[in-house]
């Protein structure tokens, strides 16, 4: 997608904090976080949102859920951590192309927003 911020920091022309990268993903810490450790997991390819996951691209979301399992390992969130994923305007998604948050390092908070 031309104007889309993540598939920029896919093709290298936004710079980002890499933590793992590979020919199917990229994660990377967010520029804003809101926990210790939060980073973002996207796939290379763009898709918009949790509700564009098709049977033809769902092979590439499992592979960011084991991605997620490395990060956080290496991150050293044994105690635990949370994954969230945005759809659409009203859930506050604000980059329209899939991606996944990790968060911890800290007992988070149970309430939802």
């Amino acid at each position: 997608m031309e104007n889309c911020l993540f598939c920029k920091i896919v093709a290298g022309e936004i710079p980002s904090n890499k933590v793992y990268e590979d020919e199917l993903v990229l994660a990377f810490r967010d520029i804003a976080p809101q926990a210790p450790t939060h980073i973002l997991v996207i796939p290379k390819a763009h898709i918009g949102s949790v509700a564009q996951i098709t049977p033809e691209n769902s092979g590439i979301v499992a592979h960011i859920f084991q991605v997620i399992a490395k990060v956080a390992e290496a991150e050293g969130l044994q105690n635990g951590y949370r994954v969230v994923s945005n759809c659409g305007d009203d859930a506050g998604q604000t980059v329209h192309h899939l991606h996944f948050h990790i968060l911890g390092g800290k007992k988070l908070a149970l309430e939802m927003a």
